[in-house]
């Protein structure tokens, strides 16, 4: 099965020959993957990979990626957390679409991670909720993909959380 997913990381200070990176990346079998290095000392890697599951692509992607950036630090797997445009999209329909689906549905349409000005989504929820609907087709490769990385996320994020507990004991 192939896999789409983004990884994002924060790079070492002395990871500044971007050429090379992208170099020793192609040759550690990162050569699936769109490297975006626009922002200085982040790394985004857009791949595309075959494996027999999201995990496993997620897993040896990041493995990958160690070999050659070890101390580089992963910020986000992606698609998880989403905005409406992000959700119509992948749901194959129209922002104003999905937005009236948010509204009609109030009560039983996922709850938000964060509801201000924007509102985010894990993409997995509102999949779910969607493929549970009639006339709504969800590709299971992209649903298993998103529950992946919202897997890794939940996972970086707590252990990133109980490292810096300070509450005392």
């Amino acid at each position: 099965m192939e896999y789409v997913f983004t990884l994002k990381y924060s790079l070492p200070t002395d990871e500044t020959d971007m050429d090379a990176l992208v170099e020793r990346l192609g040759e550690a079998g990162c050569d699936d993957a769109i490297l975006g290095i626009g922002l200085p000392g982040r790394l985004a890697l857009a791949f595309s990979r075959e494996a027999v599951s999201a995990v496993d692509a997620m897993r040896s992607a990041r493995d990958d990626v160690r070999r050659v950036v070890p101390a580089a630090v992963l910020i986000e797997v992606s698609p998880d957390v989403v905005g409406l445009t992000d959700i119509a999209e992948v749901a194959g329909v129209s922002r104003q679409n999905m937005r009236k689906l948010m509204l009609t549905h109030a009560g039983r349409f996922p709850a938000p991670l964060h509801d201000g000005s924007s509102a985010l989504w894990h993409l997995s929820d509102v999949l779910a909720w969607l493929a549970e609907r009639k006339g709504y087709t969800v590709d299971p490769t992209v649903m298993e993909t998103a529950l992946a990385a919202m897997q890794v996320n939940i996972t970086k994020e707590h252990a990133r959380l109980a490292s810096t507990d300070t509450a005392p004991g």
